[in-house]
């Protein structure tokens, strides 16, 4: 069955490639696209599309649908070619004729927009979810090892003392960063297509508003010809915003692989965190965080697949929109699968408070003595050369009791700081709205 089938059949072969995995991502997209038909049917019957006695019919039904989603138990049957058919299908069967008015005023495209646009927000609410769960277990392992020092590198080279505390803190503020650009991600998602139909509106008289409200949208797309346009270009926004926390995540577990390793032995991952050789009896592999890493960077490269697919593409509609959902709609699942992943290992993760005990460090500490020796007056650039020559000759011993007080630095975190900005960028996704417009979309008729 296809919604725009007339008097001929399509070739085999061409419905099956022109179909591709559709009707396998759009089981991502079910149960939304049930609440997009609620919100539609109940603004159709507000204009006289649908009858009043036809409304609750419908309503319910789709309720029925809804809920075999959520159980898992909703399929795309063979022969029919997308969630919309399957959906208008299953009301035309149980409620006849009822069943085929729910499309009036609507195209297969628009519908699909505004499946993907409720798909991508509550996806991008759990994405959030799991940042705020690693910025937690971040910020606790900073302020636990807020006074273990551990060198600080440039070029891979041993440079100044740097601190446990400053190193997960750093992660945190990033994620803090990146949760802003979630945030504008959100924000440019939650506006409402539905009503552009396919692409340049209705003769009907819609009420875009009414829809916009019943879905829990912040506002609609306006422009019928841009909420078309929107195709594509959200999809690329969010993923720039999900390749971001990827980058953090690949550069901490780039981090934990090289701290971990016996060269450096600054941090240490619990055995049963890790796994072992075929050959080599001693082993203990950090294969998760390799794996982050390689998920991560892979996730790197989704908006520019994205941006490739729809790349030079003049106004409307074309084809090549459909192969975007087959990267875009799993990216979530593997992020949030890496998110919780993190979160636990750096949960459980060990650290070394006695790195500094090994000499090779101590040069880490000449910028602090040249900085003591400028503060008693000598300019700083003969301390410099004084302290160089220290070192050159083999004179130097390093003072390892280190003082620093402004902001961000070892001894004065800001940890508090962070966590408010963390609180302010979270507060201001405004995921209230949405939760219970849906809610009420699904809430039985007394």
């Amino acid at each position: 069955m296809k919604l725009w089938e007339k008097n001929y059949e399509v070739n085999a072969e061409i419905d099956r490639f022109t179909v591709g995995r559709d009707r396998e991502m759009d089981l991502y997209l079910a149960p939304y696209d049930v609440l997009g038909s609620m919100a539609h049917i109940t603004m159709l019957e507000s204009i006289g599309l649908i009858g009043k006695d036809e409304l609750p019919v419908l309503l319910k039904e789709l309720r029925n649908i809804y809920a075999l989603c959520q159980k898992g138990e909703f399929v795309i049957e063979d022969g029919i070619e997308d969630v919309h058919s399957q959906v208008e299908l299953m009301l035309t069967r149980k409620l006849g004729d009822m069943g085929k008015k729910i499309h009036s005023g609507r195209s297969r495209n628009d519908q699909v927009l505004v499946d993907l646009k409720l798909f991508t927000r509550h996806q991008l609410r759990r994405v959030a979810d799991g940042v705020k769960d690693l910025f937690d277990e971040l910020i606790a392992k900073s302020n636990q090892y807020k006074d273990v020092l551990m060198p600080g590198y440039t070029h891979l080279q041993v440079a100044m003392p740097s601190s446990f505390g400053l190193w997960f803190g750093a992660y945190a503020e990033s994620l803090c960063d990146d949760m802003l650009f979630l945030q504008a991600a959100y924000k440019m998602t939650n506006r409402n297509p539905l009503g552009s139909a396919a692409g340049y509106g209705s003769s009907f008289p819609l009420n875009r508003q009414m829809t916009t409200d019943l879905l829990g949208f912040d506002s609609m797309d306006y422009n019928v010809v841009y909420a078309q346009m929107g195709r594509g270009k959200t999809e690329r926004n969010v993923a720039f915003a999900l390749a971001s926390i990827a980058g953090t995540m690949a550069k901490l577990a780039f981090d934990a692989c090289l701290f971990n390793s016996q060269n450096f032995g600054f941090v240490r991952l619990p055995k049963e965190c890790t796994t072992g050789s075929s050959i080599m009896p001693h082993k203990k592999n950090p294969d998760v965080f390799e794996l982050i890493r390689s998920k991560s960077n892979k996730l790197q490269s989704l908006p520019y697949q994205i941006t490739m697919m729809m790349n030079n593409l003049p106004v409307g509609y074309f084809r090549d929109l459909q192969i975007i959902k087959e990267v875009f709609l799993p990216a979530f699942d593997e992020l949030c699968d890496c998110l919780q992943m993190t979160a636990y290992i750096i949960n459980k993760i060990e650290v070394n408070d006695h790195i500094l005990d090994d000499s090779r460090y101590d040069p880490m500490f000449s910028v602090e003595e040249v900085n003591r020796l400028a503060a008693e007056g000598m300019p700083f650039r003969d301390a410099y050369k004084k302290v160089g020559l220290d070192i050159e000759a083999g004179r130097f011993t390093p003072n390892k009791n280190i003082h620093h007080t402004h902001e961000g630095s070892i001894g004065n975190l800001c940890n508090d700081r962070i966590e408010e900005l963390m609180h302010e960028v979270v507060s201001g996704f405004g995921f209230g709205r949405a939760e219970q417009a849906e809610k009420l979309l699904l809430k039985e008729e007394p």
